[in-house]
């Protein structure tokens, strides 16, 4: 009974862990115990000439943005190193070339001096351009090097002016490097075009996006994204899956990230000893426009090509992360030598993108590993062509042959009485 309660105990965690898209990893990829850099963000201000517009609670958006700005600097926890950068604050012409390089950093990302801080931010006037692409390339070096958490939160009122260096290609080349950053953004009274492409953004590293209406929302949600910052999390290691399982990574327990284009297969490698239990899931994020009715497939098949077991999901394009999982035990051995066994993850997807949606880098990928101590009386799985299904189609085998025997013996019995009448 025991044993049972366990594994049921078990089982109910792990489907809630592979419904969430994420499993919590007993062994973690970065040693949680290590001493890991401090949170470092950096806030990105439009400073262009649209922010003198007075429709944020009867004043300017700068004046609004200014106000957060000071009641965030004083709220900032201490362990956390913010910066801050300015777009479209210092050149005032037309030539629009220019205008686009009008990015710099008003504050350097490090210990924070709140007066000296808030001096700077006072100075700020609404000014040029919105070079939305350059500004966020500009902060992801500002925010370069070590292993803490990296937040850019970028607040701006319009679209960026300078394409094509579209901002969304950038945010989705800067996920691509994984180097772990998230871009907030926050739009201040925004039209449809500049939500659409502040959401891309945001979406492209995993970010959220926020409209904002009011003072007070403004205050609170910068303030809320500076002290998520210093939330212990742990960062994923990204990795690069393979084409085939022969030259594909070794991964041990952790969260990894990786990016997967259209149609795409990559094979990770897992080594399972006897008695231990490989439980998988992974999330593919649609991060730009996708044809509906897609779906992702993660399959853990032998070094021969055998499949052991697989999990899949489907969407219908109202979802923009799709997620999976599976679990495979492998039977104690009576051999106490017994080598690990090499498992191939594939994780496959079903993607396609929309006319015109550019297909590079490709769509993110969060795969977790947990590699734990298998349940009691786990049996391999692998040793079956058909993993448990065997057990399914042995039943309805036998289903079958005790219902046409039935039914053999119910006609017989029927054309005896009807000869006797």
């Amino acid at each position: 009974m025991i044993t049972r309660q366990r594994l049921a105990a078990g089982v109910c965690a792990l489907l809630a862990a592979l419904t969430a898209g994420i499993a919590f990893p007993t062994g973690a990829v970065a040693d949680e115990t290590a001493e890991q850099a401090a949170p470092k963000v950096e806030l990105v201000l439009d400073v262009s000439g649209s922010m003198r517009a007075r429709d944020i609670d009867g004043g300017s958006r700068m004046s609004a943005a200014k106000q957060a700005f000071n009641e965030v600097l004083d709220a900032t926890p201490e362990e956390v190193q913010l910066g801050i950068r300015t777009l479209g604050a210092n050149y005032r012409g037309n030539d629009r070339k220019t205008g686009c390089k009008d990015t710099a950093q008003l504050y350097p990302v490090g210990t924070l001096d709140r007066t000296e801080a808030k001096t700077a931010v006072a100075t700020l006037t609404p000014t040029g351009w919105t070079p939305i692409g350059p500004a966020l390339l500009k902060a992801a070096d500002d925010l370069d090097g070590g292993n803490g958490t990296r937040r850019i939160v970028l607040i701006s009122d319009g679209e960026d002016t300078c394409q094509p260096l579209d901002p969304c290609e950038v945010a989705r080349e800067i996920a691509a490097k994984g180097i772990g950053l998230t871009i907030d953004t926050l739009g201040l009274v925004p039209d449809a075009k500049t939500r659409d492409q502040l959401s891309c953004i945001a979406d492209a590293t995993g970010g959220t996006y926020t409209s904002i209406q009011h003072k007070e929302e403004l205050t609170d949600r910068v303030g809320q994204l500076v002290k998520r910052a210093a939330d212990p999390v742990v960062t994923p290691v990204a990795v690069e899956g393979a084409t085939a399982c022969t030259s594909a990574p070794t991964l041990k327990s952790g969260l990894y990230t990786d990016r997967e284009e259209f149609g795409q297969h990559r094979y990770y490698r897992v080594d399972v000893k006897p008695g231990q239990e490989l439980r998988a899931s992974v999330s593919v994020a649609a991060d730009r426009e996708v044809n509906p009715d897609y779906g992702v497939l993660l399959r853990a098949v032998t070094v021969h090509g055998r499949e052991i077991v697989r999990g899949e999901a489907a969407g219908n394009g109202r979802t923009d992360v799709v997620s999976t999982g599976l679990r495979y035990p492998k039977a104690e051995s009576d051999d106490e030598n017994a080598p690990a066994e090499t498992v191939c993850l594939q994780v496959s997807n079903s993607f396609s993108a929309a006319s015109g949606v550019k297909t590079t880098p490709g769509m993110p990928v969060e795969l977790t590993v947990d590699v734990v101590d298998g349940p009691d009386q786990a049996s391999d799985v692998a040793s079956f062509g058909l993993g448990r299904g065997w057990w399914l189609l042995g039943a309805l085998v036998l289903t079958g042959f005790l219902a046409g025997v039935l039914w053999g013996w119910v006609s017989r019995l029927r054309i005896a009485v009807w000869r006797t009448n």
